[in-house]
C-alpha cells in the first residue's frame, strides 16, 4: 500500500486552521480525545471521513445532517468529485470539512472516529482494513471485498481491532425482506427446494481507446493493486449500467452488483450466514441455461431464472412459496401467509429499521450491526465463486468450512488476485 500519510505542513495548516476557528465554531472532539479509548460515547457525536466520492456515496451523504454526526473529512482521486463531495456534506452542515487525495489523511487522523468506503470494489478491502487498524469503524459498500482472501483478512482485521463494521446490504434492514425471510426461515413454506433471483447483466468489458488523462485525477491510485490499463472515461465511470463495474479487475461483474443483495438475503432466509454454498455451476455447463450454486442440503439457487412471477427473489418451497423485490413488494403462497402474525416459538430475525442508523448506533453500543464483517465475507464469496465459474467455464466445488475451493488448485488461485507492486493490502 502506498503511504501518503499527513506530512508535516498538512500537519501545521490544520492546527493553524483549528486555532483561527476555535472561538467561534463549536468544539468537536473525539472518542480518543475524550479519554475514551477511541470508542464513542452514547452522547458524544461521531466524526466521520468519507472515501470515494462517486455515485454510490450519494446514498451516504444524509449521514452528515444526523445530530450525532460530524463530517470531517471528503475523500477522492477525482478533484471534481471531491468538490462536488464537499458541497454535498456542506449543505448537510458540515462546518470544517477537509479535502484528500488520500484516503490515509483520513485513516492516520486520530479525530476521525469512523470511515464510510465508496469507492470501486478493489479498493474495498485496503482502506477498510487500513480504518481498523487505526483504531475506527467502518461501513463499506457492498460487495464487501474484491477477493476471498481479501474477506479473510477483513474479518480477521475486525476481530482484532474491535472494529464496528457494516457492509451496504441494506435489503437487510427493509421490513419487507425481512418478513419474507422470517417465512423461509420458520418454515412456512416447507423445505425450500429453490430459490430464483434476478440479477441482469452488464456490457462485455470491452477495451476503449485511451484518452487522455483529466488535470488533477490520479488516475494510478484509482487502479491501486489493479493492473495498469489506459485510462478511459468509460472504465472509471461510475455508471450503474456499465463503467468500472464490468470489468474484472474492478469488481465481479453482476455477481457482485445484485448477486451482493440478493444472494445476501437468501443467505438469511437459509440460515447460513456462518456457511455457504458448496458447489457452483456457469451458465452452460452439461446444457444448463443459467448459472446456479447448491447448498450442502440441496437447495438450488438460479441466477436469472425468467419465471420469478415478477419478482426479485422467488423462494419455492414444498409447501408453499414467498416472493419478494425492493418497494415493499411480496407475495406468497398461500396468499394468506404474508400477513400471518409470527407465532410465538418462531425465530425473529435482528430488526433494523435504516441501515446507516442502525451502524451509527452500534458504533456507540458497541454490539455487531445487521450486516456484520462475518456476514459480508460469507456473501461476497458466493458472488466470487460465482464468478469464478462463470470465467473458467466449470464447475467450483467448495468447502464453507475450511473456506477452500476443493480438487481444482487453478481455480483455487482466483480465491485472491496478485496486486500491483506498492499497494500491498495492509495488516
Amino acid at each position: 500500500m502506498k503511504n501518503n500519510g499527513i506530512g508535516r505542513r498538512r500537519f501545521l495548516q490544520k492546527g493553524a486552521g483549528f486555532c483561527l476557528g476555535a472561538s467561534s465554531a463549536p468544539m468537536i472532539l473525539s472518542a480518543q480525545v475524550l479519554g475514551l479509548n477511541g470508542r464513542i460515547g452514547p452522547n458524544s457525536r461521531i466524526q466521520i471521513g468519507y472515501v470515494g466520492l462517486g455515485n454510490q456515496m450519494n446514498a451516504h451523504y444524509g449521514m452528515a445532517g444526523l445530530s450525532q454526526v460530524e463530517a470531517i473529512w471528503a475523500c477522492d482521486v477525482n478533484p471534481v468529485a471531491r468538490i462536488r463531495g464537499l458541497k454535498e456534506l456542506q449543505n448537510r452542515g458540515a462546518k470544517d470539512c477537509q479535502l484528500t487525495n488520500y484516503f490515509e489523511d483520513v485513516v492516520q487522523d486520530s479525530s476521525v472516529d469512523a470511515v464510510v468506503v465508496s469507492t470501486p470494489d478493489h479498493w474495498h478491502a485496503a482502506i477498510s482494513i487500513s480504518a481498523m487498524a487505526h483504531g475506527k469503524d467502518v461501513y463499506v459498500e457492498k460487495p464487501m471485498t474484491l477477493t476471498i482472501e481479501e474477506g479473510k483478512a477483513m474479518v480477521e482485521s475486525c476481530q482484532r481491532h474491535g472494529s464496528v463494521l457494516q457492509v451496504g446490504a441494506q435489503q437487510r434492514s427493509s421490513s419487507t425482506f425481512r418478513r419474507a425471510a422470517e417465512l423461509v426461515a420458520n418454515g412456512y413454506i416447507g423445505q425450500v427446494t429453490e430459490v430464483r433471483v434476478a440479477l441482469g447483466s452488464f456490457p462485455p468489458p470491452v477495451l476503449d481507446a485511451p484518452e487522455a488523462i483529466p488535470e488533477g485525477f490520479d488516475y494510478d491510485r484509482w487502479l491501486g493493486p489493479a493492473p495498469v490499463e489506459p485510462y478511459s472515461r468509460g472504465r472509471v465511470s461510475g455508471s450503474y449500467g456499465g463503467g468500472w463495474r464490468r470489468f474484472w479487475d474492478y469488481g465481479s461483474r453482476k455477481n457482485g452488483d445484485w448477486g451482493a443483495h440478493h444472494y445476501d438475503i437468501v443467505q438469511w432466509a437459509l440460515g447460513r450466514d456462518d456457511s455457504g454454498p458448496v458447489s457452483f455451476f456457469p451458465k452452460g455447463w452439461e446444457g444448463a441455461e443459467r448459472s446456479y450454486f447448491v447448498y450442502e442440503d440441496g437447495v438450488r439457487v438460479v441466477r436469472d431464472h425468467p419465471d420469478r412471477k415478477g419478482y426479485q427473489i422467488r423462494f419455492i418451497g414444498t409447501e408453499g412459496e414467498v416472493c419478494v423485490s425492493r418497494g415493499g413488494e411480496i407475495e406468497t403462497t398461500p396468499s394468506f401467509m404474508a400477513n400471518r402474525p409470527l407465532r410465538p416459538g418462531d425465530q425473529r430475525l435482528y430488526v433494523s429499521k435504516n441501515h446507516k442508523t442502525n451502524w451509527l448506533d452500534c458504533i456507540q453500543t458497541r454490539k455487531q450491526p445487521i450486516s456484520n464483517v462475518e456476514i459480508g465475507h460469507r456473501t461476497a464469496t458466493i458472488c466470487h465463486l460465482a464468478e469464478i465459474a462463470d470465467r473458467l467455464q466449470r464447475p467450483i466445488r467448495w468447502d464453507p468450512v475450511s473456506q477452500q475451493i476443493v480438487g481444482d488448485e487453478h481455480a483455487r488461485r482466483w480465491q485472491d488476485r496478485p496486486r500491483r507492486a506498492g499497494y500491498t493490502l495492509p495488516v
